[in-house]
């Protein structure tokens, strides 16, 4: 039962018909330099066709490797929690149960599967590395570098940049719809996907559940259902879902329901769904982070456990070893000392405090007749849980649904002097664009912000990357409604631009970043944005005056940029910074400024191929000017890490320095 199968050949060339290799594939071996010894894990073979129950043996090799992994989880992740560069724990830890099962029967009926753990929550990576490391692929002591930058272990699956990951993923609810296809191309093979019960509120999910039992796929769910998302419990901000009748009523007639920490009710709910014709769903009932003292049934559980707790739980399993690496960790930092710019600042957070103000400035009456501010599970990492603690009777705690959230929120601006305000992550903005069309025809007035824009500070890397929020300009030149695009250098600017605009029916979409930001001041060095300031949508603003050319920036690069210019003027290059706050309204007076300088550098986090450089240079052309043109902007996918990601995409003072100088 425990032997290994050894199999030369690779898992796609079993998808696609690969001829068999004569090499030997790789083995594990002991790390000495990984304090958990991962070759004491049971390669156990099983058939859940001919299996009616686990034996003695079985299980007991199951439960061992249920807590070896569950321990190797809980270390490696921590390890990233340590060091400052996040990640999450609770999820992989919690599936791990089905995993060792499925694993099991990919081993003992390789015939009958595609044998890969497909997972609607990326977040769950450490599941796959752990895979990885196991199948040969990884080596161990890689794990603990986990969602370090250049590491090739960022905070979701990417195909192709870590060995042994089979697939990508990391935004909710876009695989299960992925395998309904893997399923069409690999027919008599059952597929899985692992599902969760926040994946699940995703309306893609809707329109995969229908495709699949319209087609009769065998794609088989095994749903982690722990009542935890990063904001609350479904069960409270979300009354009325139930995943398993939601599965049934989109047709899927096998779903069963299972008690996820009991093994045999593991098996047997997943034997059941694999015997079944056609899809199926195994939804595993369990509380958050199992046995972890502290964070069992928490929210904290979905993010990286902390290193107190981790300690604890290693200390309880007889890991001392892990317990004494881990208090060795010291955190990094970029060491870089940034000049022309003050405080650090997390604009994130100032939009709550910014629509605070406003709120403040109506009755109560007032508020709860204009205002109706709509979460998406992510208001403590947008800002939104401020306007909930000091209004609550303006916000309308909601689930993981983009799409529909937005829409309730521009539905309740259609009419005038009213507006929604709508949050999520910026690389989430790509899946409301059809329903921002129809909101601008509505002549819809919302006010959005979008977090985590460009790349800084992500470690949850590429999918996660906010690059392609120009796409929200997608109107027409006669729209009843303005469309505005508005990224602020600093909290200060955050603070200036929401007071500005938040009376204005209009969409207006406001962008901020995941990392802190610092003050952008002046040669003097007081805040450019102080009290003084008022903003006005569309007008650029002069940071710094040169004589040699331009540098226009703006939102966390603009800091970036302020010291790449210090540093420069220092050297007796005179170069001047313009602040383009109003991403998609161009200011002809600046145009005429720079068209006469001889050289324009536009540098952003935001993508090369659509960002604000992608037509800056035409609205020049446009006008007559044509000075020496350049764009740098985030260009390939991500190294990993934090602060790294902005010299990997060549976007760091360095960089930007030495192009200046490529154009002079």
């Amino acid at each position: 039962v425990y032997k290994r199968q050894v199999s030369t050949q690779s898992t796609w060339g079993l998808l696609f018909g690969e001829k068999m290799s004569t090499s030997p594939a790789r083995k594990r071996v002991k790390s000495a330099n990984f304090p958990i010894d991962l070759t004491s894990y049971n390669e156990v073979a099983i058939d859940p066709w001919a299996t009616q129950s686990l034996s003695a043996e079985q299980k007991a090799a199951l439960t061992h490797n249920i807590g070896l992994i569950r321990d190797t989880i809980v270390f490696f992740t921590s390890c990233g929690g340590i060091r400052g560069y996040g990640g999450h724990t609770g999820g992989p830890f919690d599936t791990v149960p089905e995993v060792m099962i499925l694993d099991a029967f990919f081993r003992g009926r390789p015939d009958k599967f595609v044998p890969i753990f497909f997972d609607e929550a990326g977040h769950r990576v450490a599941t796959q590395y752990v895979m990885a490391v196991l199948e040969g692929e990884l080596e161990a002591e890689k794990l603990t570098n986990y969602r370090v930058g250049h590491a090739h272990l960022p905070g979701h699956p990417e195909l192709g940049h870590t060995p042994g990951v089979k697939f990508s993923s990391g935004r909710l609810g876009h695989m299960w719809p992925f395998v309904n296809g893997i399923a069409m191309a690999n027919p008599g093979k059952i597929c899985i996907c692992l599902g969760s019960d926040g994946a699940e509120q995703e309306g893609n999910d809707a329109e995969a559940a229908r495709l699949a039992v319209a087609q009769n796929l065998p794609v088989k769910l095994i749903i982690d259902d722990n009542n935890v998302t990063i904001a609350g419990h479904p069960s409270e901000y979300l009354k009325g879902f139930e995943v398993g009748k939601t599965l049934e009523g989109h047709g899927i007639n096998t779903v069963i329901r299972a008690n996820g920490e009991d093994i045999d009710e593991v098996f047997a709910g997943l034997k059941k769904i694999m015997l079944a014709d056609g899809p199926a769903a195994l939804i595993l009932k369990r509380a958050m982070c199992p046995g972890i003292k502290g964070l069992e049934g928490s929210c904290h559980g979905h993010d990286v456990i902390n290193a107190s707790a981790a300690i604890g739980y290693l200390e309880s399993r007889g890991r001392q070893d892990c317990v004494d690496f881990l208090k060795a960790l010291k955190k990094p930092s970029e060491g870089y000392e940034y000049i022309g710019s003050g405080e650090w600042g997390v604009c994130r957070s100032a939009f709550g405090k910014a629509v605070n103000l406003c709120l403040a400035k109506m009755t109560l009456e007032e508020r709860k007749a204009r205002v109706k501010v709509i979460d998406t599970d992510l208001k403590g990492s947008v800002g939104l849980q401020a306007i909930e603690t000091a209004y609550p009777e303006v916000f309308i705690p909601s689930g993981i649904m983009e799409r529909g959230n937005f829409s309730a929120a521009a539905g309740f601006g259609f009419e005038k002097g009213k507006q929604g305000i709508f949050s999520t992550f910026g690389a989430f903005q790509e899946m409301i664009l059809s329903e921002l069309t129809m909101a601008r025809l509505n002549h819809a007035a919302v006010l959005c912000h979008f977090s985590h824009t460009g790349m800084d500070d992500m470690a949850d890397n590429t999918c996660h990357f906010g690059l392609n929020m120009l796409f929200a300009d997608n109107g027409l030149d006669d729209d009843h409604v303005p469309t505005y695009l508005i990224a602020p250098a600093d909290e200060r600017q955050m603070i200036k631009v929401v007071e500005k605009i938040f009376h204005v029916h209009a969409l207006r979409f406001v962008y901020s970043t995941r990392s802190k930001t610092k003050a952008i001041l002046k040669e003097d060095g007081t805040p450019l944005y102080g009290d003084d300031y008022e903003f006005e949508v569309g007008k650029d603003e002069v940071v710094r005056t040169g004589t040699k050319g331009y540098i226009v920036s703006y939102g966390d690069a603009l800091y970036r940029c302020v010291d790449a210019v210090e540093r420069l003027k220092k050297e007796g290059i005179d170069v001047g910074l313009i602040n383009k706050p109003s991403l998609n309204v161009p200011d002809d007076a600046t145009l005429a400024k720079l068209g006469a300088a001889p050289f324009v550098l536009v540098v952003e986090a935001y993508s090369r191929r659509t960002g604000l450089g992608s037509r800056f240079g035409t609205w020049l052309l446009e006008r007559g000017h044509h000075p020496k043109y350049a764009h740098l902007g985030t260009w390939r996918e991500g190294s990993g890490g934090l602060w790294e990601h902005y010299a990997h995409q060549g976007l760091d003072p360095k960089s930007v320095m030495e192009k200046v100088k490529t154009m002079i």
